[in-house]
């Protein structure tokens, strides 16, 4: 006798496996979610919901930098002969940082001295050639002085002789002309004598701005000559210097870089999603590790960078003692004043402009999970934009572990 046995087939066996995984997740789920831990009370923080009003601040970093900078060019052609001063050396005004030599200047400058000297001279030698040629015209206008005075005494003696009947009327008429000649003759030469002296001054005039050229040119060429010797023309600090020892240098090429200390600002990089909230004159708090300076923001730039956008801040308070340019500080920087906000003070876990799972305590004795979205982080003040109001606590110990619950009973 035949016996066939009927062969289960397989798939119903995985689905009826599978459809009681499912079951027994879902139970286990279930009762998870509803099922309730106890938490002792004394390994609990919390933090309570306070409402006010809040000046909100933006937390940037950056650095201080000199305010006043000056860049040392090479006044000329030449070739570092010196370096005196190296990075870092504290400088003053008339500090020389390096010496340039140019032989080729140093001649220029000792051959415009003589031509300056010879044109001097050549001056002196006109001025004396202008005096005898004044002294000629002088002496001519003394001899026709002379020949009127004689004119006259002739007029005179004719004069008398016609009176007394003596001298014929021609005579005395000729003496008459001869005094009248002389006397226009005088005043020709006087007028030609004014001409030539004023003539004389335009002369000298013409020499004096020559030789003025050639002291302009002579004070250029020793000034270019003294610039060889760099210096660092204001008080502070070398901050780079770009020139080695027997280094040949163009005109114009830049040498080194001298910064004040004294005198800085502060270049802060702020976040992007809150630069465009600034205002020029903002106030600014900047913490140097060893004290707090009070600034204002003059500048803020448009172009964004790795996620900030740079700024400048004015010193308005006192500096601290270790201020100095390219010292790391932190900044808070004035934003907005906003009323009614509710906020707690900053923990740890805690994470500005994030939403984020805590525990709130309902009651006495029970936790409950809640959604809560905070916004920014002002002066260790975090702003609440959702979730909790005034007056509630949260739990500020680290709960991840019960994140799996949704409530939480307190044990005490």
């Amino acid at each position: 006798m035949k016996i066939e046995l009927k062969q289960q087939k397989p798939w119903k066996q995985w689905l009826a496996l599978s459809a009681f995984v499912v079951l027994v997740s879902y139970a286990g789920i279930a009762v998870s979610s509803k099922s309730t831990k106890d938490v002792a009370l004394a390994s609990l923080s919390f933090q309570t919901v306070a409402q006010g009003s809040l000046d909100i601040y933006a937390n940037a970093y950056g650095e201080f930098a000199s305010a006043k900078e000056r860049l040392l060019t090479a006044p000329a052609l030449g070739k570092v002969s010196e370096i005196l001063v190296r990075p870092g050396t504290k400088v003053k005004q008339d500090t020389v940082i390096l010496r340039l030599s140019n032989p080729k200047l140093e001649q220029e400058v000792s051959e415009a001295n003589g031509a300056l000297a010879q044109q001097q001279a050549q001056l002196e030698a006109f001025k004396y050639e202008q005096q005898s040629d004044r002294l000629n015209y002088q002496g001519n206008m003394a001899d026709i002085e002379a020949e009127i005075e004689k004119a006259q005494l002739e007029l005179s003696v004719n004069e008398n002789l016609q009176t007394l009947g003596v001298a014929a009327k021609i005579d005395l008429m000729r003496a008459e002309l001869a005094v009248k000649q002389q006397k226009k003759r005088l005043e020709f030469e006087r007028k030609k004598y004014q001409q030539f002296v004023e003539m004389q001054s335009y002369q000298l005039t013409q020499r004096d701005i020559t030789i003025k050229q050639q002291k302009a040119q002579v004070t250029l060429l020793e000034q270019q000559l003294d610039d060889m010797n760099v210096k660092a023309g204001i008080i502070g600090s070398l901050q780079t210097l770009e020139a080695e020892l027997g280094q040949s240098v163009q005109l114009g090429q830049s040498l080194a870089k001298v910064g004040s200390d004294e005198e800085l600002i502060a270049r802060i990089r702020l976040p992007q999603h809150q630069a465009d909230q600034i205002d020029i004159n903002a106030p600014v708090i900047i913490d140097t590790q060893k004290g707090k300076v009070k600034a204002h923001i003059t500048r803020v730039e448009s172009v964004v960078t790795n996620g900030s956008v740079l700024a400048e801040a004015v010193i308005d308070g006192v500096l601290t003692s270790n201020a100095r340019p390219s010292l790391s500080i932190s900044a808070q920087v004035f934003v907005k004043h906003q009323e009614k906000t509710n906020y707690i003070p900053q923990v740890a876990g805690l994470r500005p402009r994030s939403k984020q799972a805590l525990f709130v305590r309902t009651n006495e004795d029970t936790l409950v999970q809640r959604d809560v979205t905070f916004g920014e982080l002002s002066q260790n003040k975090l702003i609440i934009l959702d979730g909790l109001s005034l007056g509630e606590q949260i739990v500020s110990t680290d709960t991840s572990k019960y994140n799996k619950f949704k409530t939480l009973s307190i044990s005490k």
